[in-house]
């Protein structure tokens, strides 16, 4: 079951907002490791875009238990932590996922995957959240 966003906070998922997610996750040798990325929400499920081989990949790929801050842009004092599990992990239709946050983002679909990149889309259920007001 999926735990939901106070509805204070339920700006910072809206595409207006652009705000970015903050993912923490743990290296093999416990040491943590943070990035600011791009996501998108769909009611249910968190969703995370990134290149295959990428750190954050290798990680949630063998270890599907994840953190993230996900702060307003316009104050960053307000914010949610969100933990959470891996659900789902595909590469189908991730090309197209990957450049609908770039409209999000930047505003247009035009978003240059590589040659010979793979992209891959996470999707994660919060298990626990908690908000910072």
């Amino acid at each position: 079951m999926a735990i939901k966003i106070p509805e204070r906070f339920a700006d910072l998922l809206t595409r207006d907002k652009k705000a970015f997610a903050y993912l923490a996750l743990v290296k093999r040798d416990g040491a943590p490791q943070v990035t600011p990325i791009w996501f998108d929400y769909d009611g249910t499920y968190f969703i995370f875009n990134t290149a295959r081989g990428r750190v954050k990949d290798r990680i949630m790929h063998k270890h599907p238990i994840v953190a993230f801050v996900i702060s307003d842009p316009n104050d960053a004092y307000r914010y949610v932590q969100v933990s959470g599990r891996v659900v789902a992990e595909s590469e189908e239709g991730a090309v197209d996922r990957i450049r609908d946050l770039n409209l999000k983002y930047h505003g247009d679909l035009n978003y240059n995957v590589p040659p010979g990149q793979v992209r891959v889309t996470y999707k994660v259920l919060a298990e626990r959240i908690f908000p910072s007001e």
